[in-house]
């Protein structure tokens, strides 16, 4: 899995930093809970582990401002704080699970691997039918429909909305997209990311009037269906 961590001590970030890449797993470290925010915002994770007391923005407050953003990555607090009516707090403010300092890194591992399986254990409907606003996503058909119309993408166009809706509201680099759509690792100054997403928008959007993929600039894309 891919995981970000938030904890401001080092010493206790190196130890599950490393021991976590030993168990398999991809670790980006951050001590800071602004830097965090920006990062489960904007990047693709599987797991965010947060350390609740950190300071300038905590953890709780990042995970307030993740599930409002309708980010549903799973999430595990870390925390000194084991009074009852805290760890309640957390999971009330959507975190997944709690873990309380100290502890030993095989129940970390434990937690991090159970949480991984809650994700992945999705219905066989879930994993094939992505619905955002009023598009839906048939991904065995390769089919796309809106407000009941079907609109014909080439393979390409389907990939690329299938990225937009699962960002969960995301921004979306350029960069990002030619890694996701056309699994290109560096920046071949054309401007295939632009002509694909004009090609998109109008044909999902220009026939219903409104936008849903919308440029933020000097940033990215971000999408937006509309409800």
């Amino acid at each position: 899995m891919k995981i970000l961590l938030l904890e401001d001590d080092a010493e206790i970030a190196t130890w599950v930093r490393d021991g976590l890449n030993r168990s398999g797993h991809v670790v980006d470290w951050l001590d800071d809970g602004r830097d965090a925010m920006t990062a489960a915002m904007t990047q693709s994770y599987d797991l965010l582990i947060l350390d609740r007391m950190t300071p300038g923005l905590d953890g709780l407050s990042v995970l307030r401002a993740i599930r409002a953003a309708k980010i549903g990555t799973p999430v595990l607090l870390l925390t000194a704080l084991g009074d009852v009516d805290d760890r309640v707090e957390g999971l009330h403010a959507g975190a997944d699970d709690y873990l309380s300092k100290p502890f030993v890194f095989s129940e970390l591992d434990a937690r991090v691997a159970a949480l991984g399986r809650r994700n992945s254990t999705l219905t066989q409907a879930d994993k094939t039918q992505l619905v955002a606003g009023d598009i839906h996503l048939d991904l065995l058909r390769q089919r796309c429909m809106r407000q009941g119309q079907q609109i014909d993408l080439n393979p390409k166009e389907f990939r690329l909305l299938e990225v937009f809706v699962c960002s969960n509201g995301r921004v979306l680099t350029r960069t990002m997209l030619l890694e996701k759509v056309w699994d290109i690792h560096f920046d071949p100054t054309t401007s295939v990311v632009e002509t694909h997403i004009s090609r998109l928008r109008a044909k999902i959007e220009k026939p219903f009037g409104d936008t849903v993929i919308k440029t933020k600039r000097g940033a990215g894309y971000v999408f937006e269906p509309a409800y």
